[in-house]
């Protein structure tokens, strides 16, 4: 059976906490079966290509942005790991993405990153997994929003902190099923 492995952006170390938590959920339901989550910024993409199930998690920065140099880490993230795509067929792979953001601070922007990751694995051939509902949250506009779900997990650490483990294991138990072959 396939490993799973977890990538991270982050800014704060919250993604970081959340892709852990997950992978401790996950592997608990699947021993041997979940890698440690790995920071994208410290990541290859032959590392993260060795893999055929993805869990990847990433915050919303400033007007929508994906973490990353430009938005004023001092590391590499997930701004300069996407180009590297350009040249990687994902086809075969499949991808389930939660991000990390602030509904009231930033409700025109609200999660816009788990959308600039879903569309650039989408064009890479990815399948994509782990959409969630966008009842409950109260913000204007989503790069994430499809009609009446996200793109992947949304959560906000921020203003819901309370609701995230629940979120995290009913989110969990929807796309477990389809991460495994």
């Amino acid at each position: 059976m396939a490993r799973i492995g977890i990538f991270f952006g982050t800014d704060t170390g919250r993604t970081r906490l959340i892709a852990k938590q997950i992978a401790k959920k996950l592997g608990a339901q699947l021993p041997g079966l979940v890698d440690a989550p790995v920071n994208i910024g410290r990541a290859t993409l032959a590392d993260f290509l060795a893999y055929d199930a993805l869990i990847v998690g990433s915050p919303t920065l400033g007007d929508g942005m994906l973490p990353g140099e430009s938005t004023g880490l001092s590391q590499p993230s997930w701004e300069e790991f996407v180009p590297q795509l350009a040249a990687a067929d994902l086809g075969g792979k499949t991808i389930a993405i939660f991000g990390l953001g602030d509904q009231k601070k930033y409700p025109d922007e609200f999660v816009d990153a788990i959308g600039l990751l879903h569309a650039a694995f989408a064009a890479r051939g990815a399948r994509l997994v782990g959409r969630w509902p966008t009842a409950g949250y109260d913000f204007t506009a989503s790069q994430a929003a499809d009609g009446d779900e996200f793109l992947g997990l949304a959560l906000d650490q921020h203003h819901q902190p309370a609701l995230t483990e629940e979120r995290i294991e009913r989110w969990l138990a929807r796309i477990t099923p389809e991460l495994l072959p």
